[in-house]
């Protein structure tokens, strides 16, 4: 499927969020205004996301069983706070592009990914460290979601350098301490060669990012919220990707 890289491509990277990339991690904002938008690039990228959902789905959507309620819970949360463009009625919603989307309350991250730009992980404590129970994650920067699906926080991170057991305490406390309707957020920010936003990488497999004058510049807004399910949250990932020269 072919699809022109200007319209997957957003004008502009959101305000700020550079310099929030640029603090060390895990450092977090709580979310200001709502933390669910649609962009320029929303159309393009939807094309995208459902050609992906529907030619590799077991690439991009996993859902442990235990997992669901969570996920629904997700999916009635962000059915709340759809922004304008949206309009639900009854059990279909219309996108800003105008695709009609049946809710499945069955598999709800496989409706989520129909209808928002954003990425969503599930993530649910079990034990010391909370587990992804389930996701729909069309647009990964250098991981697989096969290898990640039923692992806790330490594990996903695998190989990342930065990702110390220090890191991994203070990441841990963050998804204990956040509280339902104040959510929080972070960003990162990379260089990549391709502007691609299926990037799928192994774990040992050598990761493509670019040298500070690549062309593109990606950057993730990742917002973690409680979720009504005990010990249940949802992080939730916003990619854009912007030509730098």
């Amino acid at each position: 499927m072919a699809i022109e890289l200007n319209m997957i491509l957003q004008a502009k990277m959101p305000n700020g969020q550079l310099d929030v990339a640029a603090a060390r991690l895990p450092a977090v904002r709580p979310v200001i205004g709502d933390w669910l938008f649609h962009d320029d690039a929303y159309g393009a990228q939807m094309v995208l996301k459902r050609h992906l959902l529907q030619t590799q789905e077991r690439d991009v959507y996993a859902q442990l069983p235990e997992g669901l309620a969570a996920s629904r819970g997700f999916l009635a949360m962000a059915l709340e706070v759809l922004p304008d463009g949206f309009q639900v009625d009854g059990g279909q919603v219309t996108c800003p592009d105008g695709v009609q989307v049946t809710l499945e309350w069955d598999a709800p991250l496989w409706s989520v990914g129909q209808i928002l730009q954003q990425d969503v992980c599930i993530l649910e404590k079990r034990g010391d460290e909370h587990v992804l129970t389930g996701a729909v994650l069309c647009f990964p920067a250098s991981w697989t979601l096969a290898q990640k699906i039923g692992k806790p926080l330490i594990a996903i991170h695998e190989p990342v350098p930065e990702y110390d057991a220090q890191i991994a305490t203070r990441v841990q406390r963050l998804f204990d301490g956040v509280q339902a309707e104040r959510p929080i957020w972070r960003a990162n920010a990379l260089r990549y060669d391709d502007a691609a936003l299926y990037q799928p990488r192994l774990e040992n497999d050598p990761r493509p990012v670019g040298k500070s004058d690549a062309p593109y510049m990606r950057s993730e807004r990742q917002t973690i919220l409680r979720l009504p399910q005990p010990d249940a949250v949802a992080f939730v990932i916003h990619t854009t990707v912007v030509k730098t020269d």
